[in-house]
């Protein structure tokens, strides 16, 4: 079965085989890796595409660069992005550049996390985490074994 994809450097959706996400699949377009393990960046403009078009559960964190825990939990939440590469898109979304995002999702206290999986809310946390129970939390959500 295929699954879509949103390509993080030019947009295009990609239909992938599930048997072929370990295999570094590329961009039928750009040719630029699709699971490249780096978070990508949503805007109020194109994040109802991330949801609907992405066939991998959506690890979200609404920061703000004035946010100091946020600051903090950047690096977590990127390096967790690489071990989950395969596994779910993780997604960071500023409140500052993405309101209507933010207020849709009553988004009320910063870092705030978020799991959405096919297009419906399963999970949302308040704050950040260190990297181990981060790391503890995703794996519970999404079922995956440590």
């Amino acid at each position: 079965m295929a699954i879509e994809l949103t390509c993080s450097h030019c947009g295009t959706i990609n239909r992938v085989p599930e048997e072929r996400l370990r295999n570094n699949p590329v961009c039928g377009k750009c040719r630029h890796a699709i699971l490249d393990g780096q978070p990508l960046s949503a805007s109020d403009a194109g994040f109802q595409r991330l949801v609907d078009r992405n066939g991998l559960p959506l690890v979200l964190d609404f920061w703000a660069s004035w946010c100091g825990p946020c600051q903090q939990f950047a690096p977590t939440f990127q390096a967790t992005a690489g071990q989950f590469a395969t596994q779910a898109r993780f997604v960071k979304v500023d409140t500052e550049r993405c309101p209507q995002t933010a207020a849709r999702f009553q988004i009320r206290s910063i870092p705030t996390l978020m799991i959405i999986k096919n297009g419906k809310e399963i999970a949302r946390l308040a704050g950040a985490l260190p990297k181990a129970q981060f790391t503890q939390w995703v794996n519970q959500q999404l079922g995956v074994s440590a």
